[in-house]
């Protein structure tokens, strides 16, 4: 690949790990060659970088792929998904994770990502619908302002939800934000 196919999320492979592009800007200076400034994200230590390559530069793009697995439960500081064609088993470390864990419920299906054969990654559903096990009752007829209280769901996050929220609620979160995005009729 050439510099020219740098774009957003990109991946690609430097110094023997796989980095995804996280931002980049193409600069033509009136004098001396032109370069892309990038930012990027070691795929497996979650480590950022900015690193700038000249026009015409080669690089290398990461051999990643996606599975759809099931996430079975945790076991200490690890999960468990699960193929479900294979009925393979594969165990990630909650630091690889990152924030992911904030979404998983038992059954839930999941992309894990890999790279070669090495499983570096996990990527929940958008949008999921978690259960409120606690938040202090709603105030009745306050739906004017645009205020919030915090709510614990079934699996420990806690995000701001709005006043007329109760306990047993199923709210519909934005995993990419951590937002609620509404409430969920039974």
């Amino acid at each position: 690949m050439d510099t020219s196919d740098i774009r957003k999320n990109l991946k690609i492979v430097l110094d023997g790990s796989p980095y995804a592009i996280v931002d980049h800007q193409f600069v033509k200076p009136g004098k001396g060659q032109a370069f892309t400034r990038t930012k990027l994200k070691n795929m497996i230590t979650g480590a950022v970088l900015e690193k700038t390559f000249k026009s015409g530069e080669k690089l290398e793009k990461a051999d990643i792929s996606e599975r759809q697995m099931q996430y079975l439960y945790p076991e200490g500081e690890m999960y468990v998904f699960m193929d479900t064609g294979t009925y393979e088993q594969i165990h990630l470390a909650k630091d690889v994770l990152e924030d992911t864990p904030d979404y998983l419920l038992d059954g839930m299906m999941v992309d894990v990502l890999f790279w070669g054969e090495k499983p570096i990654g996990c990527t929940p559903p958008t949008f999921v619908e978690l259960e409120v096990v606690e938040t202090e009752p709603g105030f009745k007829g306050d739906t004017t302002s645009n205020v919030g209280k915090p709510a614990t769901l079934a699996t420990g996050k806690e995000i701001s939800v709005p006043l007329f929220v109760n306990q047993g609620d199923v709210l519909k979160v934005d995993t990419r934000t951590g937002t609620y995005v509404e409430r969920v009729k039974k």
